[in-house]
């Protein structure tokens, strides 16, 4: 670990990382209990067709994606909510269509080389820029998280109860919104846009095997989070593997030592 931290971009990606990890945990057990973690998925193609742009106008990838993807955010959010057309079915025409996009985009500009990085993300590709935007927004997702923690568990739970007792469930679900594609946005760079949403997936699945409170449930997942990207990023520098998908893997052996845990439980 000591030696792996001799590098500027290695320490980047730990920083990032951690705080993209911790953001997506909190927001993955949320959008899990709210049956919205395909919106997560969703979203991570719509910011490989805004990275791809971006690349090919020689714009820095996050101004050009930041925008985008929140703009797709409340965009799929409205059409679940009011539109005739199926939540995922919308998710599927939006996603699909940015996805295509962007490799028409890198096709016709010559971007074809760069594709595996957007793809599945690369530790190389966090320049100092990027890593302090990326601290910045990472931060101001936990603080707001933490804000409207009270609005967002009620919301989470019981829309109508939450309606009854003054509060607006289509602001929250907005914020929840906005607050996931800030956190794919910043991922991006690293777990790669097909990788991301399994950060917000995984954590919240493995903790909801053994925990059986929200709050508890919440801790566990942002630590097991955490501890799942260390080792992969870990594994991914000592042996030479892509970092993305090596914090998948580790994020897949966790879910299953969780799963055997919670049966072993059962049967005592």
């Amino acid at each position: 670990m000591i030696e792996m931290l001799s590098y500027n971009f290695m320490i980047r990606a730990l920083i990032v990382g951690t705080l993209v990890s911790l953001c997506a945990a909190l927001l993955g057990v949320i959008l899990v209990l709210k049956r919205y973690s395909m919106i997560g998925d969703g979203l991570s193609h719509v910011g490989f067709g805004a990275l791809a742009i971006a690349a090919a106008a020689n714009i820095a990838p996050l101004y050009v994606a930041i925008p985008v993807v929140l703009l797709a955010a409340f965009c799929l959010l409205r059409l679940s909510e009011n539109s005739k057309i199926n939540g995922d079915a919308a998710i599927a025409v939006i996603s699909s269509t940015a996805v295509a996009t962007g490799v028409i985009v890198a096709s016709v500009t010559g971007l074809n080389t760069d594709l595996n990085s957007y793809l599945f993300g690369s530790v190389l590709a966090t320049s100092n820029g990027d890593a302090v935007m990326c601290v910045v927004l990472s931060i101001v997702v936990i603080l707001l998280f933490l804000l409207f923690y009270n609005k967002i568990f009620a919301v989470t739970f019981d829309e109508s109860f939450s309606k009854a007792c003054g509060t607006r469930p289509s602001v929250y679900n907005i914020i929840i919104a906005v607050l996931t594609a800030l956190t794919i946005v910043i991922g991006m760079r690293i777990m790669g846009t097909l990788l991301i949403s399994a950060l917000i997936i995984f954590p919240s699945l493995t903790a909801m095997r053994l925990c059986k409170s929200f709050k508890s449930v919440m801790i566990t997942a942002g630590i097991l989070s955490v501890i799942c990207f260390l080792l992969g990023l870990t594994a991914s520098y000592y042996l030479d593997i892509p970092t993305g998908p090596t914090v998948v893997v580790s994020n897949c052996i966790m879910l299953v030592i969780f799963w055997l845990v919670s049966k072993i439980k059962a049967c005592r």
